[in-house]
């Protein structure tokens, strides 16, 4: 314990050299309010640490309570490659260099240059979605839920909507979509049962605003089951004179198992069956920006642009121009793999992804030497919210230790580098999936960083 006249005054700490990564990385106002904030408690307490003529110290404590701020890249070794929590989809940094002087620069984001007047700002985006889908039209919204919902309000609004009991689903954050279709002017009508509804179960409801259909992209049913298909509900909404909506969640423009992944429904082929409208995400297996798309009927899409709520839920210029240039991939399927990250992650071939665990371990065994560490094959999920039931091959390191505080405590420091390596603990051990190991130079280099923490 110190004398209150021995805490330094705010300015000299700011000043002081120790201070200046932790001012850089954080800013002077944030430093400045933590700083006041310390001293502030010991005042108060009439307690001063004994370290508190020592400005290094002081740095230290700053960055500890600032630390948990902001965002930060990290290594996503989960085996989950679309990780809700992690950023979802990598994107493309040709395509983010690209966009930079379109969106730094003023744009024809609402302005037509051919008449000199008022633009469309969907147009450049609903050109190419509706070439790519065979869609007569699109729309663009900030993400899938927003996409359901502006569908639902628009043309379903204080009117019931029969939904399989199957597909009531919750998505991330526990939002569930009962609450969206609430939130959204419409009444839920539950129809058929957890695994078996047939089209007859629709048939059998009646002064409904659509027909709604939910691609089970975040769950799985196996065994008894039984579930009407597209060309079914599209026969029934035809005979009931009303729309069918299909919510795919995640959505690809391509087939996947060109490329040996497991196959997944497009939006062309679900308005070729039938479906009026079709909604999908933008930043899960369509690998690009987070957004809600929505294809089909013009008159339908028409109706969701119109409707005051697209104005509050619609996405800015990044968003449209990084969306529009992501799109452009696909025109050339053939190259999708090289030039999409999210593709090129999930089609690394095992030999490569074994080379890179060798690498890493090296790295592990010299940094942690009182761990197991071996390379192990391996599966990795696509998605926590897109296809959780469809794995690929993959290969990992694993970390095992006699003791599970000693995994949990490694995998503690790993999330102290500079820039964290998040894993995932199994079966009481640590496992690092290589498909995530990007840039591997990087990765090693934070790795070799473990031999200096605590």
């Amino acid at each position: 314990m110190q004398d209150l006249r021995a805490l330094p005054s705010i300015d000299a700490l700011l000043k002081a050299p120790a201070m200046a990564a932790v001012v850089a990385a954080y800013g002077p106002e944030s430093v400045k309010q933590v700083l006041r904030t310390l001293q502030e408690g010991w005042r108060s307490r009439r307690i001063v640490p004994a370290w508190a003529a020592d400005a290094a110290a002081w740095a230290t404590e700053a960055a500890r309570l600032l630390e948990p701020h902001g965002y930060r890249p990290v290594f996503n070794l989960t085996g989950t490659i679309i990780h809700t929590n992690l950023g979802r989809a990598l994107l493309s940094r040709e395509l983010f260099d690209s966009v930079a002087e379109l969106v730094t620069r003023p744009m024809n984001l609402e302005y037509d240059l051919t008449t000199g007047s008022r633009g469309d700002r969907d147009r450049p985006v609903e050109r190419r979605l509706s070439l790519l889908t065979g869609a007569e039209a699109a729309t663009v919204v900030n993400n899938n839920a927003a996409a359901l919902m502006l569908v639902l309000n628009t043309l379903a609004r204080d009117r019931p909507v029969p939904v399989s009991r199957g597909e009531l689903i919750e998505i991330g954050g526990s939002f569930r979509l009962p609450e969206i279709m609430e939130r959204s002017g419409c009444r839920l009508l539950e129809v058929g049962t957890t695994n078996r509804t047939r089209a007859d179960d629709y048939r059998g409801v009646s002064g409904h605003g659509l027909l709604l259909k939910v691609h089970p992209s975040n769950f799985h049913i196996s065994g008894f089951t039984e579930a009407p298909g597209i060309p079914e509900l599209a026969a029934v909404a035809a005979e009931q004179r009303v729309p069918l909506c299909v919510d795919l969640g995640s959505g690809t423009l391509v087939d996947l198992t060109r490329w040996g992944l497991p196959p997944e429904p497009t939006p062309q082929q679900m308005l070729s069956q039938g479906a009026d409208l079709v909604t999908f995400s933008g930043d899960k297996l369509l690998g690009g920006v987070q957004a809600g798309l929505i294809v089909g009927r013009r008159d339908l899409v028409d109706a969701c642009k119109r409707n005051p709520m697209k104005r509050a839920l619609r996405p800015d210029k990044v968003t449209l121009a990084f969306l529009d240039r992501t799109l452009a991939l696909y025109e050339d399927p053939d190259s999708l793999a090289e030039r999409l990250p999210l593709l090129r992650t999930l089609t690394i071939p095992e030999p490569a992804l074994t080379a890179r665990a060798e690498r890493v371990a090296a790295v592990l065994r010299r940094a942690a030497p009182a761990f197991g560490i071996t390379s192990r094959p391996s599966r990795c999920q696509i998605g926590s919210g897109a296809l959780p039931d469809r794995t690929v091959p993959s290969v990992a390191v694993h970390v095992g230790h006699a003791g599970e505080h000693a995994i949990r405590g490694l995998h503690e420091r790993l999330r102290r580098l500079p820039v964290p390596v998040i894993g995932r603990i199994h079966q009481g051990a640590l496992w690092l999936d290589m498909r995530g190991a990007d840039p591997l130079e990087d990765l090693e280099a934070q790795l070799d960083r473990l031999t200096m923490q605590p």
